[in-house]
């Protein structure tokens, strides 16, 4: 892993009304995804969503496991753990 990168835990729950995120809940990061879960649609939109909510290029994230899955981990390049901590809350 680059020295730069930072690993983060998400639980997607897509379909939902809205893209959000609900909060820190042990130790795992839950973000509601409006796209169905449905060809690769959510894991695009909570890109789109996440490089929004942190301010980095789409290019500086990227799901490290979990491509089928509600769990995965999420690379983030660039900012420490606690610029992301501080950016997802403030995206709550």
């Amino acid at each position: 892993m680059p020295e730069n990168q930072t690993k983060v835990p998400v639980k997607v729950l897509p379909g939902s009304s809205k893209n959000e995120i609900m909060g820190l809940q042990n130790g795992v990061w839950r973000i509601k995804i409006a796209a169905p879960a449905d060809k690769g649609k959510a894991n695009k939109e909570l890109i789109d969503f996440l490089s929004e909510v942190m301010d980095v290029k789409k290019v500086d994230l990227a799901i490290l496991k979990g491509l089928t899955s509600h769990n995965k981990v999420i690379a983030v390049e660039g900012l420490s753990p606690e610029d992301i901590s501080r950016k997802l809350s403030a995206g709550k």
